[in-house]
């Protein structure tokens, strides 16, 4: 059994909490995580950690944490820029960095993975894919073959077809899907939904527009 402690107490957190408890349900006790608890700043804890009704305590915030050689922390953070100052932080502290997969995750023995990864439940993994570091993987998000992912992306429910080269630090909305051979670069929003059929570089947002304003014009009547 492997001690684990989360970084946040928010939304990310709890779903975490919540795969982890239903991983373990499924696994020897060789296999399962021991949640220690959650790190996290004060002003999120009196946000979230209550709210959320978390059993595991609050430890401390990152400041205040010292490594432990017998822990490894896993980064439960969707929020791109502040995961990785809290990355960064914990390289400086030499922490462990765990990786999380549901049991439910399909992943192949060609394909490669780096450290920190979380992958939600039912999830799959085509051959032949290299993920790098501490990529958030929602549920039912596939990466086919052939595609290379980088670092500290989030995909959220994102499908994403083969031979698709991904850099860092991207954020992909809910149910938004990449075509055959597409090249991301780095530190690029995709909203919800949305299909991308062409390459991109770097800092931008893609988007369309769902909602359009509607005017009420009063009726006038007849005298």
């Amino acid at each position: 059994m492997r001690n684990i402690i989360i970084i946040g107490s928010g939304a990310v957190a709890a779903e975490l909490t919540f795969f982890i408890e239903d991983h373990n349900a499924r696994m020897d006790s060789t296999d399962r995580l021991n949640l220690l608890g959650y790190i996290d700043y004060q002003y999120n804890i009196d946000k979230y950690w209550a709210k959320y009704n978390l059993k595991a305590p609050v430890l401390c915030d990152i400041d205040a944490y010292t490594p432990s050689s017998d822990e490894e922390v896993l980064i439960g953070i969707s929020d791109i820029p502040f995961r990785n100052t809290m990355i960064e932080m914990l390289l400086i502290k030499n922490a462990r960095f765990a990786s999380f997969i549901h049991y439910s995750v399909i992943i192949p023995d060609s394909s490669i993975l780096g450290m920190g990864n979380i992958i939600y439940p039912y999830c799959l993994i085509g051959p032949n894919t290299k993920i790098g570091n501490f990529n958030i993987i929602t549920s039912y998000s596939f990466i086919s073959h052939d595609c290379t992912i980088g670092h500290g992306n989030f995909l959220s429910t994102t499908g994403i077809a083969g031979r698709v080269n991904i850099g860092n630090n991207n954020f992909f909305g809910i149910r938004s899907t990449l075509l055959p051979n597409i090249n991301v670069g780095n530190t690029n929003v995709i909203q919800a939904g949305m299909i991308v059929d062409k390459s991109m570089n770097d800092n931008s947002i893609i988007f369309y527009r769902y909602k359009e304003q509607i005017l009420a014009i009063p009726r006038i009547e007849n005298p």
